[in-house]
């Protein structure tokens, strides 16, 4: 068993992410710190805030010794501080996605959990999503030879008041969304050599909010087109693609996935010539928070090394803030 607790319940996976800890059997689930009191009185107040237990103070939560690991699930823009002081506490953190807006600061917090061997598992769950576990397989397994091409939807429907709690950051839709395929899309390919992205605002609803953008991520033999609106009527038609000399996988939706399109030169590894439809078990969201709970607890505990290293968590977010104009994309 772990002991957990959960630090902010405002980011979008924030009750997700309490619900999955509540529910597993090998964490010990200590209880919840919202620093945003009138938010905490609603949350403590719904169905599955009545279970668990609220801390008064972050210092009660972060000073109990028996506490091994914290969820860090408060707003972006305070998330990265809140992580900070929960590794310099020395816990390990199930950290939701992006990393914050300040660069130098994910370094400096991402460096300190590594000296001190804690940790820091980002909440992109599509790590554990069958189909893409499965696009990737055939990518570093060779099936589709090299790949030259990667287009990626991931749109959304927003209201204003949610456009406006995003518009503080840089990118708009592309910041709080692309990171989830750009997890994928490194994982993959490495690091782009360029990075390009049209950034617009196209309804007008909120001031400085980017509600339809584009990313095109530049490598010596590769493209990759990743969109991302916020206008995109419901059910969004999200879908992954990748394109090789050899292959092509295309998942299409790929949220609720329930199958690939792999289109093969010739027939290999079980697959035929031309066109192979393959079975993919459908995951809800719940399912996936689970498996990220089951790595990160496993690589807590020692039982096995993280799913992805410190590097790749840093190049994860890298990548994001060059699309979004935060730091430097030319290099």
């Amino acid at each position: 068993m772990v002991k957990m607790a959960q630090y902010g319940t405002q980011h979008g996976h924030g009750l997700g992410k309490l619900r999955a800890m509540m529910e597993h059997a090998d964490v010990e689930f200590a209880g919840v710190f919202e620093p945003n009191e009138a938010l905490r009185q609603k949350v403590s107040h719904s169905e599955l805030g009545l279970s668990v237990h609220w801390f008064g103070s972050e210092d009660e939560m972060l000073e109990d010794e028996s506490i091994v690991a914290v969820a860090s699930e408060g707003r972006n823009v305070e998330s990265l501080g809140q992580t900070e002081a929960i590794v310099k506490k020395g816990k390990h953190v199930w950290y939701d996605k992006p990393a914050g807006d300040d660069w130098h600061h994910w370094q400096k917090v991402l460096a300190s959990a590594r000296d001190q061997q804690l940790q820091i598992q980002m909440g992109y769950m599509f790590r554990y999503h069958e189909g893409y576990c499965k696009i990737g397989e055939w990518v570093k397994g060779g099936l589709l030879g090299e790949v030259f091409q990667i287009r990626a939807h991931m749109s959304t429907l927003l209201n204003s008041s949610q456009r406006e709690a995003i518009a503080v950051h840089m990118g708009g839709i592309l910041y709080d969304l692309a990171a989830h395929q750009l997890d994928q899309i490194v994982w993959l390919l490495g690091r782009p050599e360029r990075v390009t992205t049209f950034l617009r605002n196209d309804s007008g609803e909120v001031a400085q909010f980017f509600d339809n953008t584009l990313g095109v991520f530049e490598y010596k033999q590769a493209m990759v087109m990743l969109d991302i609106s916020a206008l995109e009527t419901r059910p969004a038609a999200r879908r992954f693609e990748v394109y090789g000399s050899r292959g092509s996988a295309i998942m299409d939706p790929m949220e609720p996935a329930d199958q690939i399109r792999l289109c093969l030169d010739e027939a290999r590894e079980g697959y035929e010539a031309g066109i192979n439809t393959v079975p993919v078990t459908t995951q809800s969201r719940h399912d996936l928070y689970m498996l990220e709970l089951d790595s990160f607890l496993a690589a807590v505990q020692g039982q096995k090394e993280p799913d992805r290293s410190y590097a790749h968590e840093l190049l994860v977010q890298e990548t994001l803030l060059r699309a979004t104009g935060r730091i430097d994309s030319s290099n």
